[in-house]
């Protein structure tokens, strides 16, 4: 009996282990590529211009991510990343957060922020067909396309959820996946203060730190986040930032 109990908490330790794994690298085992290895090949063709006076080869970077919006809680995020003069890339959805807030998705690109895709509708693309896969990812990409002027070159899949099919219409569609190294699991708490520890407990150089501007907690806890980060000497930008002078590859994850 006491061997079986012993047997029990070891199971328990290595699902606990992997559930973890799970919620920070995504799910997928799909084999993603690090920021420090996309800079270490400098792209031809990379659009300077967009990144800045960054060099994330010198200094200490990471990028804020938003998922799920735009949201009612988007413009207060806006007004928090301009005060702090922070930019962010946003993984929008389609379905009811574009179609809905279409100003805002205007604002986030004329602030400087990069616009991506979270797809239309949030299907976890792995069980689709792939005409179905084609459809989530198109869409998102003509009305972001026909707001801002500029087709996303990322997107991010729902539930971080992706396969070979995945990759495949991606890289058809000129989309690289980004995935992330920070969540707070700010879909299971409204909890501001424990949404910062817990983007704080995890950061390191070339985060991407994934949270939702669609929960309440999250906002309020911005910018209590980016102060907390910058003193200890992060410098945020965006992921094509993080990247450069490397650039993501359509078809390609990266973490």
């Amino acid at each position: 009996m006491k061997k079986t109990g012993t047997a029990f908490r070891t199971a328990g330790a290595l699902a606990a282990t992997a559930a973890l794994t799970l919620a920070l690298s995504g799910c997928t085992g799909a084999d993603t590529t690090a920021p420090s290895a996309v800079r270490a090949r400098p792209a031809s063709d990379i659009e300077t211009v967009r990144f800045g006076a960054v060099d994330c080869r010198e200094v200490k970077c990471i990028a804020l991510t938003f998922d799920a919006g735009p949201s009612e809680h988007s413009a207060r995020l806006l007004d928090i990343l301009k005060e702090k003069q922070v930019p962010a890339t946003f993984f929008l959805l389609g379905k009811r957060h574009i179609e809905k807030y279409p100003e805002l998705v205007r604002r986030m690109a004329d602030e400087g922020h990069e616009v991506a895709s979270h797809t239309w509708d949030h299907k976890i693309l792995t069980r689709l067909e792939p005409d179905e896969i084609r459809e989530e990812l198109e869409r998102p990409n003509e009305e972001i396309e026909r707001l801002t002027g500029r087709r996303p070159t990322l997107m991010r899949p729902p539930q971080g959820r992706t396969d070979d099919t995945v990759h495949a219409i991606s890289r058809e569609l000129g989309l690289s996946e980004v995935l992330w190294s920070v969540t707070a699991k700010d879909y299971r708490t409204t909890d501001s203060d424990l949404i910062t520890h817990r983007v704080l407990a995890q950061s390191s150089r070339d985060g991407i730190i994934l949270l939702h501007d669609l929960y309440d907690g999250t906002v309020p806890a911005v910018p209590g986040i980016i102060d907390a980060l910058k003193e200890r000497g992060y410098v945020f930008v965006t992921v094509p930032q993080l990247l450069a002078p490397g650039k993501a590859e359509p078809g390609e994850v990266y973490r």
